[in-house]
């Protein structure tokens, strides 16, 4: 199941939705840091689309676990980033650039990710854009 997380990271990586989504169940539940669990490909891509729009960003530092037997895993990473274009809420955008430490666990079930959980600190975010 490494291989699968792996797969995934590798295609956010290269700015490859539908290789993202190729890793995901048709019913994954994408919970994401300080917002409303999604549910199904369909919100995930409309995600994805939101984000590519507001952020570019890529991650290093790339560490996988898998807990025994499969049905698990978790990613430690640095999201190294660039803010786009202003998203709700936020600060205005003028592509400022941030670095930040981040996490994300997975369910997993028949080879597929059925459960994302991102979590990284939005206030260091909102320092690093504020002050950029």
């Amino acid at each position: 199941m490494r291989d699968v997380v792996a797969q995934y990271f590798d295609a956010f990586n290269r700015g490859d939705v539908d290789g993202m989504l190729a890793c995901l169940s048709e019913d994954v539940a994408h919970h994401v840091n300080e917002g409303q669990v999604r549910r199904g490909k369909e919100a995930f891509a409309a995600f994805c689309a939101h984000m590519a729009r507001c952020y570019r960003e890529t991650l290093t530092d790339m560490v996988i676990f898998e807990a025994e037997g499969g049905v698990r895993a978790a990613a430690e990473y640095t999201v190294n980033g660039t803010y786009l274009a202003t998203d709700a809420g936020l600060p205005e955008a003028h592509g400022q650039s941030y670095r930040l430490p981040a996490g994300s666990f997975f369910s997993l079930k028949d080879g597929k990710i059925t459960r994302v959980v991102t979590y990284y600190n939005l206030a260091d975010w909102m320092a690093q854009v504020s002050n950029g």
